[in-house]
């Protein structure tokens, strides 16, 4: 799946350099799920950027399937990430004048998916995840775990090989974290996803293969972490 070797991430500040990620070696396989946990601004979010092809290493490859995303024409990548990649956000980034079922149709756009067939996968997609009665909502007129549920929804309704997930329990409460993350468990199993998932929580963490620690840019792999009930 992912096989990354000696990422680094260096961003400008002025005259400032600032390295986000220092010579990053991974193997990611099909079908694992990954947590990835560590302080705040030690290069978690960077990492999951480079494996969605939203940002690219200054050096280093990130081989994706046999393709290096670090070099491959933005026009690739593009196609890469909208077909295979789902994205899910800590702050759920639903378009707010779209109900549930469009936000999720959204995610079809890039693919040229016809309407009628957009209109059908988003409102599958939404029962999938316990929202099949609430289409038309706003996300204004859903919890926060409800508008997670959507995100989730938009993620998968392009059938993608692997979920990235930022900080997706970061805004609720605990309860929900449960219902949530259970959920999320529930999709990668049936569905063979890879689960790449970064988190404060280590409540969260625990239920996933493995647990890597980013810390000033660099990532330490723990030993195999085995999944157990909430």
């Amino acid at each position: 799946m992912y096989l990354l070797s000696g990422v680094t991430k260096t961003y400008k500040k002025g005259r400032d350099s600032v390295q986000a990620l220092c010579g990053v070696d991974l193997a990611i396989e099909d079908r694992e799920w990954l947590a990835i946990q560590g302080p705040t601004g030690h290069g978690k979010s960077t990492l999951l950027q480079i494996l969605g092809a939203l940002d690219r290493p200054t050096c280093g490859s990130v081989v994706f399937n046999g393709q290096d995303l670090a070099v491959m024409p933005e026009s690739r990548a593009t196609k890469v990430r909208a077909a295979s990649v789902g994205f899910i956000f800590q702050t759920f980034n639903l378009i707010p004048t779209l109900n549930a079922q469009e936000n999720v149709e959204a995610a079809l756009v890039p693919l040229r998916v016809h309407a009628a067939e957009r209109r059908s996968r988003a409102a599958e997609s939404l029962s999938q995840v316990g929202l099949g009665d609430r289409l038309r909502h706003l996300p204004s007129e859903l919890s926060g775990g409800q508008q997670q549920r959507v995100a989730i929804a938009r993620a998968l309704v392009k059938e993608p090989a692997v979920l990235l997930a930022d900080e997706p329990t970061g805004n609720l409460d605990e309860g929900t974290r449960d219902e949530i993350i259970v959920l999320l468990e529930k999709v990668w199993r049936e569905l063979g996803l890879t689960l790449i998932l970064v988190t404060h929580d280590s409540t969260v963490a625990r239920r996933a293969g493995r647990i890597g620690v980013m810390q000033y840019g660099r990532l330490t792999i723990q030993q195999e972490s085995r999944p157990s009930a909430l």
